[in-house]
Formats: structure tokens, sequence, C-alpha cells
């Protein structure tokens, strides 16, 4: 992959996506292909055949996803099972079909089950029974990985998969409904602190263990496996440490300098009770994220308000 590669990335207004075209830019890809959802419908499988036809990209990364938390996945199953199978096929299909040089497809640590053993490696992949509160999502999302490893099996395309941990940053979804968790949290301490609320609810009993990587390691790391991987075997990437969800909500509250409590509802889901990836391949493969989780939190937390005060301004 070269500076003149043509590059498609699909997904480009998403967090991920806008964080690879970000990482592209800077080292100087001059050629690289975005289309928003007004111009190509990516579940539409005519329409994704013709762009492909017509551009014809040598590179893709596939971050285009229906993606939500807990509350999200369990009001939208259907949604999230469908349009993300849609998604796939028609983009891997196409991919294949107008001779794309490589491939790098974007899973989720989702896909490994609930119990896995920790950390999970990337072995473990339907060694068991998903989390039932994103099951459809996970399903889409291990058929996307199968899918890449059929078509590097039946016809020896070079497409190969990697699986981010938990992601957040600049371009994150802060909308309470649908968010994740950590956005979710940079979004409730905010609001509190500008209303002098004294006290603020997290979802669950604060418990379970998240790892959490800065979306811009992620986009790092992609460009280093589309540069450096070509195999079917997925690669998880994350940054090996995590940490609880009481831990991470005393720590976005200090950086957002909210002086109320902080309370926890049992009665809501805690979902999966640790999910750690271990990321020992991609570390033997020369790839380490950069970021602390505190100084991570803080430009996010830096992006957030800026965003907000330019929608209150317009």
């Amino acid at each position: 992959m070269n500076r003149d590669s043509k590059i498609f990335v699909a997904g480009h207004r998403g967090l991920v996506g806008s964080a690879l075209v970000r990482r592209l830019l800077a080292e100087g890809a001059e050629n690289v292909v975005t289309r928003d959802r007004v111009e190509l419908d990516l579940t539409d499988a005519k329409a994704v055949d013709e762009f492909f036809e017509s551009v014809r990209p040598e590179y893709v990364f596939v971050a285009a996803a229906k993606v939500g938390g807990i509350l999200a996945n369990a009001t939208y199953p259907a949604d999230f099972l469908r349009e993300n199978l849609a998604i796939e096929l028609a983009v891997v299909g196409a991919a294949h079909r107008y001779g794309v040089e490589k491939l790098l497809f974007l899973g989720s640590s989702c896909i490994y089950p609930k119990f896995a053993p920790q950390p999970m490696k990337e072995e473990h992949l339907l060694t068991g029974e998903l989390e039932p509160t994103n099951e459809p999502y996970a399903v889409a999302k291990i058929a996307g990985i199968k899918l890449c490893q059929a078509y590097r099996e039946q016809y020896g395309a070079n497409f190969i998969s990697a699986m981010p941990t938990n992601l957040y940053g600049p371009g994150d979804n802060f909308d309470l409904a649908t968010s994740h968790v950590l956005p979710a949290l940079i979004r409730k301490f905010h609001e509190a602190k500008e209303r002098e609320d004294p006290s603020v609810t997290v979802w669950g009993s604060g418990k379970p263990r998240r790892e959490f990587l800065h979306v811009d390691d992620l986009a790092d790391a992609c460009v280093y496996l589309m540069r450096n991987y070509s195999s079917g075997e997925v690669v998880n990437v994350g940054v090996g440490r995590d940490v609880a969800i009481s831990e991470l909500a005393e720590l976005v509250r200090e950086v957002v300098g909210y002086q109320g409590l902080i309370s926890y509802d049992p009665a809501k889901p805690d979902g999966t009770p640790r999910k750690l990836l271990d990321v020992g391949r991609l570390h033997k493969l020369g790839w380490k994220a950069r970021t602390p989780l505190r100084e991570g939190i803080e430009k996010t937390y830096a992006w957030f308000r800026e965003a907000s005060l330019t929608r209150a301004g317009a």
C-alpha cells in the first residue's frame, strides 16, 4: 500500500472510519476514496457492486457497521443482524469480484464467548456461548470473519480480520440511548456538572471489567496490519489491560471535574463479566498501543466539549 494506492474506507463517517481517514491522510495518502450513505448504501448489494466496478479500489478497510451499546442491541436485534450481514456480504463479495488487492475487515471483541478465559486469545472464537445482550451483532461479526476466511480459502483472496477491543475517541457516539459505556459516562458527568446534580447513576453493578483502546491507536494498528500481515488468522487489537467500570467512572468524573456522588443501578444489565484481549500476536508483529487511558479520556472530553459548543452555536 503506497501513497498513490486507491484506498476505500467503508464507513468513513463513523468512529473508526474517520480515524482511519485521518491516519491515512496524515501519512500522505493521495487517493483515499469515501462515500457517505446518501451516495452509497452499503447494504445495497447492487449499488456496492456498481461502485466497485467503476472505482476499482486496490485496498479496502471495512469499518462500516451498525453499532451500539447494550440498550441499542436489546432494542434493535434484527436491525443489528440484518444490516451488518448485508454490509459484509456486499462489500467483501464485490472486493473479490473486482480484484481488490487486500481487504481488512474490522470485527469486535464481543465475538468471543461470554465466559471465555481471560485474557481472550484469538483461538477462543466459537468455543462457547455468546453474551445474550449483543448476540445478534456478535453473530454478524463472526459471519464477516468467516466470510473473509472462506474467500481466502476458496479463492486465495488476501482478506484479513482485526478484532478491536472497546473503542473511544473523537467522533464517538454520545447519545445515551445508543452509546457505549465510556462516551455515555462522559456525557452523564458533563451534564450533571452543568446542572449541579448531586449524583450520577451508572448502569449495572460497576464490577465488570473492560479494556479501552483509543480509536487513533486502532487506526494506526489497522494501517500497520494492512502493510505487514497477510494471514487468515484473526488478530486482536487492544492494550492488554482492563479496568472495572467503577474505576472508569471515577476516572471520567475526575477528568470532567464533577464533584457529586456516583451510584450504581444493579437492576440494569452488566453484560459480560470481563472482556480483556490477549494482544500477544499483535505485539509479536511489532505493534503496541501508545495512548494511556487518562490521556485518551482527556482528549475525548475536549473533543466532546468543542463539538457541543459547535452544535449550540449552530
